[in-house]
């Protein structure tokens, strides 16, 4: 796969107003431009303070271009920098001036895709880019940084010599199979795949709470009016997020709010209460409640403890039993109820609160947690996403099946190229396009 030679631009800085605008290029008319708009010879790595103009000879901007040789810049192509103000129109009226020159315009992550490609990072790295600039948390981003900085890729390039090395040697007994250079014992064999499945399992378990950390998570609240629901998001949130009234129908929206617990940042969303109305906009709110509730990653059933009423799942007419849930008794300071956790006959976790005096709230974060399947990140924690967890997931598979086939050398052999492939998939030793497209569409525009 061979890098694109047609030179880009986009803005590398947010949109709005700010003190400085960064636009950048990166190809190889990169020079070209640079000497056109400012009427100067850019030296590599010196900031130039200088005048931008267009070539009807107005001025654009007053600013400071910085030009990076290849393969010394961050795409491993010729790149400018463009320090202009940043206010929009100004940057607006760059970006134009370089279309008219003609520059394309950048598709999202298309900068980091060609440092990829260039050999600036690989795959895993590249990802890391977009873990870094979306850290919603300051755990999520050293771990993150921890992944760009190359952790996550040298466990994974490590695990993979390992198994290029088994596989020499087993491949050595298939080529001279008349006159063995050395047969293995089985036991032998046995050992190593099972120290190959133990290293995996372990940098799987290391990677598990990065997952997490990189998407954050969706807990969804659910009640019938009055149980208390938007009192636990405010209580959850430290904040006055959501209005409480002991007026049933309250909330009518979604409203969310997210915090950071162990440093993951989970987005809390309040619904409607759950009642059969026939007010439309209630009625709305109903069905907004139940579409947030079917993809969320946990739901919190809040009941009030001082009324008996039909489970929430029995209002919403909707099975959501195959869904992670924690049933929460709240206002259980009037109720009397012990506060704490405990388990619902059909297995399913509960804890007893108060949303207003905070009692057993503290026991609800853990039990949220640990629902969630986030035990906290570790000083070795590496940011993963599922598609690395699946990739190692399937090495593991294929070291499993040359467990099985391990007095076959030929089967043994293809199980181990099968894993070590799985494992290049991670860092992009082993790639395709359509992978490409799908993991650098996700990026912001200029990155």
């Amino acid at each position: 796969m061979s890098a694109p030679t047609r030179t880009i631009a986009a803005r590398a800085t947010p949109p709005g107003i700010g003190g400085i605008g960064v636009v950048r290029v990166s190809g190889p008319e990169s020079l070209r431009i640079g000497q056109e708009l400012t009427g100067r010879q850019l030296q590599p790595r010196e900031a130039t303070s200088t005048a931008f103009h267009g070539r009807d000879g107005r001025a654009l901007d007053y600013g400071i271009a910085i030009l990076f040789k290849a393969p010394a810049s961050y795409t491993g192509e010729d790149l400018l920098e463009l320090h202009c103000h940043g206010g929009p129109v100004i940057i607006d009226s760059v970006l134009a001036e370089l279309s008219d020159m003609g520059i394309d315009f950048a598709r999202p992550g298309e900068f980091t895709e060609r440092a990829f490609l260039n050999g600036k990072m690989d795959l895993a790295q590249a990802e890391a880019v977009a873990d870094v600039i979306n850290s919603q948390t300051e755990v999520a981003a050293r771990c993150a940084l921890r992944s760009l900085s190359g952790n996550f890729s040298n466990d994974i390039g490590c695990i993979s010599k390992n198994i290029e090395s088994f596989r020499v040697i087993v491949e050595a007994n298939i080529d001279f199979s008349e006159d063995p250079v050395g047969e293995i014992e089985h036991s032998v064999i046995k050992k190593k795949i099972s120290e190959l499945k133990a290293i995996i399992k372990d940098l799987i378990n290391r990677s598990k709470p990065g997952e997490l950390l990189s998407t954050g998570a969706e807990v969804v609240l659910i009640g019938v009016p009055n149980s208390g629901k938007s009192s636990l998001l405010n209580t959850l949130a430290r904040a006055e997020r959501a209005i409480v009234t002991s007026t049933p129908g309250t909330t009518r929206d979604l409203l969310d709010a997210t915090i950071s617990l162990e440093g993951l940042a989970i987005r809390l969303i309040d619904t409607a209460g759950l009642r059969q109305s026939g007010d439309e906009i209630e009625a709305e709110g109903m069905r907004r409640a139940i579409a947030v509730t079917e993809r969320a990653d946990l739901v919190l059933e809040v009941r009030d403890d001082t009324r008996p009423h039909p489970t929430d799942l029995e209002i919403l007419g909707h099975d959501l039993c195959d869904q992670s849930r924690i049933v929460v008794f709240n206002k259980c300071d009037l109720s009397g109820r012990t506060f704490g956790t405990a388990k619902e006959a059909d297995g399913t976790p509960a804890v007893a609160i108060s949303a207003t005096t905070r009692q057993g709230v503290d026991s609800l974060e853990k039990a949220l947690l640990q629902q969630l399947g986030y035990q906290g990140a570790r000083e070795d924690t590496v940011m993963a996403r599922r598609r690395h967890i699946d990739a190692m997931q399937r090495a593991n598979s294929h070291l499993d099946q040359a467990m099985i086939h391990f007095e076959s050398t030929d089967l043994l052999a293809e199980e181990l190229r099968l894993a070590q492939r799985a494992l290049g998939e991670i860092t992009g030793e082993v790639t395709v396009e359509d992978l490409l497209g799908e993991i650098f569409s996700s990026f912001c525009i200029g990155k």
